[in-house]
């Protein structure tokens, strides 16, 4: 007999208890100084001012960005920062627009984490002595994981995909461990949700695990005959299809090309943005992503029951078959990013949790080895002075000195060093290894709260305060009908923090040539380029340029008027007759304006 009974049951106040513990360290990774930053470039600024475009405009079909629809990716995620955007007396509480734009993926992983917790407090495994200790080891092994900490406080749809897709596979296996008490249908209907953020993928990694699971079992009769898939299906496309059809009905062509095409097609057989990474990429993501737990993750994975074991038994046999899953997929994909393994860190999470539960000296030399790596980040830290001085970031000239003068750097090799000692000392004392890796996380929630969040903060002041210093001067400057561009960096936060629609050019002789055609030719909702000369038209632009274009020699010359600098950034307000001089010049010479030409990125 390969099961065996439980050794120990959670009472219902016991698991109230510890699921509220959860979801207090939940609120406190995820939404302490939530709002305390603006949002980063290049991405988030993206999803922010379409989710506020919608709240704005009423317009909540379509996604729409600087005046152009935004198509790759599906609304729920706009929908749930519209509605934080629509909330009353948003100035005050959230000046920087970031908290309502970042509360989705926050309350996406804060979901995840007590769903994690609940279910190994419902469902404990076998050797599972301590199932209260185990469930928050999960929850804290997910939230406390490298790539968890960074996408649950940005604002773009990947911890929101992570959360919907991760509660939607825990549901799957409820219902499968438990068919008498747990129905079918809330699965799909999650499900759906997830297609509603990021497209059909959340169903071929939904059921790419389920299949793997069913071959390691030997069993494809028992799941889809207790999962229901074909009428869950059924309602998982009721949910996400609508939107869909009504989008492609009212945007065509267009839709289903960037869409369909672009970012899920093209994505996949080919590679996108320069985003080419070898076949073995995602191996050392996932040991990055569980740091500091990846020997204990190998050792989930290395003793996954590979014979029929109970299905109340079976949630390690099927945590290994989700992350093989996202492993395989994301391997297949042409277009390989960090961020496509998030989905995979719940299951994770389950498995290091999992191999705590017993002693033998396979667990004692992965939990000496998680140690190791501990004690190895505090040295790493505390050698700071010899390797940030050679951080260098063109727009944050400061880094390396102010991160050394702030003292944060110390406070994380404080953390680190405790986590190492107290573990430690709970190895010698031979007391179990789920006491002795919640030693090791408790100090490690600590240096994200006192000194990442921080660290995140000073970048914040280093990095995007001059772009919305600049935005600020914009808005105190700009004259009626006159336009506004930024040149050399592309920042989407200028747009989403003027909310004006801003011409983006990069840096070279054919962006000038670009941005004079631009002004004279372009449409786009919200805003009309005008020649020079016609009524409408103004004889001057307003533009943020950085002053490493700005020293290229076919920018140079203009004579602008200079309305203040802001970190690398000046601000210009230059006549629009000089700008088409010189890109009469540089034309004249084979240069050519190539704006028109199709650009799946461009916002």
């Amino acid at each position: 007999m390969h099961g065996r009974p439980l050794p120990v049951t959670v009472s219902c106040r016991q698991r109230r208890q510890v699921l509220g513990l959860v979801l207090a360290l939940g609120v406190l990774i995820t939404l302490w100084r939530l709002g305390a930053t603006g949002l980063m470039d290049e991405t988030p600024p993206l999803f922010a001012a379409a989710g506020r475009a919608m709240a704005e405009t009423g317009d909540w079909l379509t996604p729409r960005v600087n005046g152009l629809p935004r198509y790759d990716k599906p609304p729920l995620v706009y929908w749930l920062m519209g509605l934080g955007y629509s909330l009353p007396v948003r100035d005050l509480w959230d000046p920087l627009g970031s908290w309502a734009a970042r509360l989705p993926s926050a309350l996406a992983a804060i979901a995840l984490m007590v769903t994690l917790a609940d279910t190994l407090l419902r469902w404990p495994q076998p050797d599972d002595e301590q199932p209260r200790a185990t469930a928050v080891i999960s929850a804290l092994a997910f939230g406390l994981s490298p790539l968890v900490l960074v996408w649950s406080r940005t604002a773009v749809s990947d911890s929101l995909l992570c959360g919907l897709l991760g509660i939607s596979l825990l549901l799957q296996w409820r219902r499968f461990a438990d068919p008498s008490h747990v129905s079918w249908w809330p699965a799909w209907i999650v499900l759906g949700l997830a297609v509603l953020v990021k497209g059909p993928v959340a169903v071929v990694l939904s059921g790419l695990a389920l299949l793997l699971f069913s071959a390691l079992r030997r069993d494809l009769q028992t799941p889809w005959r207790r999962l229901r898939p074909l009428p869950g299906l059924l309602i998982t496309a009721l949910i996400s299809l609508p939107w869909y059809a009504l989008e492609l009905w009212v945007e065509g062509q267009a839709f289903w090309d960037s869409f369909f095409g672009y970012h899920n097609l093209q994505r996949f057989t080919s590679v996108v943005n320069d985003h080419l990474q070898p076949w073995w990429f995602f191996g050392p993501v996932m040991v990055v992503a569980a740091l500091p737990f990846t020997p204990l993750l190998l050792l989930g994975l290395a003793r996954v029951p590979r014979w029929r074991v109970p299905p109340e038994h079976s949630l390690q046999q099927f945590a290994s078959c989700w992350l093989v899953a996202v492993l395989l997929l994301f391997t297949a994909a042409a277009t390989k990013l960090p961020s496509y393994w998030l989905p995979a860190t719940p299951a994770a999470a389950l498995l290091i949790a999992l191999a705590t539960t017993s002693r033998d000296r396979l667990q004692r030399w992965a939990w000496t080895a998680s140690i190791g790596l501990v004690a190895c980040l505090a040295i790493i830290f505390w050698l700071s002075p010899v390797w940030v001085v050679w951080i260098r970031d063109p727009e944050m000239p400061s880094l390396a000195s102010d991160l050394l003068g702030s003292g944060l750097v110390w406070r994380a090799a404080l953390w680190f060093s405790l986590a190492a000692l107290l573990s430690s000392v709970v190895l010698v004392q031979r007391k179990s290894a789920a006491i002795g890796l919640l030693s090791m996380q408790i100090p490690l929630l600590l240096f994200h709260v006192s000194a990442l969040i921080p660290i995140a903060e000073l970048a914040d002041q280093l990095r995007q305060v001059p772009v919305r210093q600049v935005a600020d001067q914009m808005k105190k400057q700009h004259r009626p009908g006159e336009p506004l561009a930024m040149v050399g960096a592309m920042k989407p936060s200028l747009h989403f923090h003027t909310g004006q629609v801003i011409v983006f050019e990069g840096r070279s002789d054919g962006a000038l040539v670009n941005l004079a055609d631009r002004l004279a030719n372009e449409q786009r909702r919200g805003w009309v380029g005008h020649p020079l000369g016609t009524k409408d038209a103004s004889h001057t632009v307003l533009i943020a340029i950085d002053q490493g274009t700005s020293s290229q020699d076919h920018w140079r010359g203009l004579h602008p008027i200079d309305l203040g600098r802001f970190g690398i950034y000046n601000l210009w307000r230059l006549d629009r007759e000089r700008l088409e001089q010189r890109a009469d010049v540089l034309k004249a010479n084979g240069v050519d304006a190539d704006w028109r030409q199709p650009r799946p990125e461009r916002f």
